[in-house]
């Protein structure tokens, strides 16, 4: 038994057991994979995968039995080499983030600018995506940290830690009705068409919770990930936008107005989240706590630990 066939395994579980991209994803050929999966099953005596032909087609029971704990072996394999990484260096390397794409434009950029100065020698990777995609780039090893606002607390197999709380805005250009020194209502936006965020984004959930609870349907007429997106489509007279608080600026949106929508819509909390079972080098501690200050090293081993007796109950 090697690695290199339980990472055939994972990969063709993974890549929806298309051998084609689990050979391009472990940099060898299909025949390769086959061979590894097959003789891993003639060792352990149990075939792992349902066939057609010679494609898989799924797992078999004893492949869903064994596939966490194939998982869990590479998991540790990985962390071996963390654990030895963190010995022979401790402030250099790499640390990989996962984002939304308004976390990454308005909250990351202090975060990782100070963290530079501190680790100048960390190799920093940023991935954008959606949570759910941001929850699949830990689960799979390709983030070390996530961060996002929503959907992180679905997976069991992330620990997740709250960092802040914020609320929406509405954004319009200056000479919009909204800007008449009326109180903001759901009833007077819901007079005029809408620009927000994608469904599983920046608390769209909230946005949609809060007009299903008062009656009313709202016309969103565009939806993106991206505040600046929204921004411009609002700029060009698309609607009103409701975007994050942090992501307007004054200075730099100097063609649009805001007015605060904290008492329209529920509070909303980023998280950040990491892999349970996966070890974090000293430094991904460190930027932790930069990132978000109440999350000190102690308050995120304590996370882990709790996580860990849950798991043994």
């Amino acid at each position: 038994m090697n690695f290199q066939q339980l990472r055939s395994v994972r990969e063709a579980v993974r890549r929806g057991f298309n051998l084609t991209e689990v050979a391009a994803a472990l940099h060898t050929s299909q025949p390769g994979v086959s061979r590894q999966i097959r003789e891993l099953e003639d060792e352990l005596g149990v075939t792992l995968f349902m066939r057609a032909g010679k494609r898989l087609t799924g797992l078999t029971e004893p492949g869903t039995s064994l596939l966490p704990i194939i998982e869990r072996l590479l998991l540790d394999s990985e962390n071996l080499r963390q654990v030895s990484r963190d010995f022979a260096s401790h402030d250099a390397g790499p640390l990989s983030l996962a984002a939304t794409h308004s976390q990454a434009r308005y909250a990351l950029p202090s975060a990782v600018k100070d963290f530079r100065q501190l680790f100048p020698q960390v190799t920093l990777s940023l991935h954008q995506g959606s949570p759910r995609q941001i929850a699949q780039m830990l689960l799979s090893g390709e983030a070390d940290i996530g961060i996002a606002t929503e959907a992180l607390t679905q997976y069991e197999q992330l620990i997740t830690l709250p960092c802040y709380r914020w609320t929406h805005t509405v954004v319009a250009p200056p000479d919009h009705p909204l800007f008449d020194g009326q109180p903001l209502t759901l009833e007077r936006l819901s007079r005029y068409p809408m620009v927000t965020y994608d469904e599983g984004y920046t608390g769209r959930s909230h946005i949609d919770e809060a007009f299903a609870r008062a009656g009313i349907k709202p016309s969103i007429v565009l939806s993106a990930m991206d505040a600046d997106v929204i921004k411009t489509y609002v700029e060009l007279g698309m609607g009103v936008g409701i975007v994050a608080s942090i992501a307007y600026d004054a200075d730099r949106d100097r063609n649009l107005r805001a007015l605060d929508a904290g008492h329209l819509f529920e509070v909303n909390m980023t998280r950040l989240a990491f892999r349970k079972g996966a070890f974090l080098r000293g430094y991904a501690y460190a930027f932790i706590e930069t990132f978000a200050p109440p999350l000190t090293r102690e308050v995120v081993e304590q996370a882990v630990r709790q996580a860990a007796e849950l798991a043994s109950v």
